[in-house]
């Protein structure tokens, strides 16, 4: 009877870790690649083509950003959620456009450096576009291919049809 027992037991354990194994294996979680809780919106030299980062050049009107922060994980999923991004009170920016945001929709975009053979490119990845609100209030969230290898990358809050971007991850004080 003890001997039954401990066989059993034996069996029972033996299950239980094997099972455990397949269930790790089988499930994997992405890691998070890059955490932000702040963007710098487009001013300054950045506004207009003569300044862009990684190919993308800056709105054409400067643009302010109450707050931000969003998630890359390492299976490409990022998820944005951006507050309060619209055009500044700027002399520049035409009065019936001051303070609020004039587009539908925005994208995330997620840059990286990455290698062709010998050389470094820039891979540039939108999401789709994202409802935008008139106060510049967007929820984004996709799943994007993200080059392999993707270093160093940068996330841009982007005009739902337009590569000009309107926010970037950075911190202006």
């Amino acid at each position: 009877m003890i001997k039954r027992l401990i066989a059993i037991v034996a069996v029972a354990g033996f299950a239980s870790a094997y099972t455990s194994q397949i269930a790790s294996a089988a499930y994997t979680r992405a890691a998070v690649v890059l955490r932000f809780s702040t963007m710098y919106a487009v001013d300054g030299p950045f506004v207009g083509e003569d300044n862009p980062i990684r190919n993308l050049p800056g709105d054409g009107l400067p643009w302010a950003i109450r707050s931000a922060e969003g998630t890359l994980l390492s299976d490409g999923t990022l998820t944005l959620t951006v507050r309060g991004l619209v055009f500044t009170q700027d002399d520049e920016v035409p009065p019936e456009l001051r303070g609020i945001n004039d587009e539908d929709h925005f994208r995330g975009i997620v840059s990286c450096l990455t290698e062709e053979g010998d050389k470094v490119s820039v891979s540039n990845v939108a999401t789709n576009g994202f409802a935008a609100s008139r106060t510049g209030d967007a929820y984004i969230s996709q799943h994007l291919k993200l080059p392999n290898p993707c270093v160093a990358p940068i996330v841009f809050v982007a005009a739902g049809d337009e590569d000009d971007w309107l926010a970037v991850t950075g911190v202006e004080n």
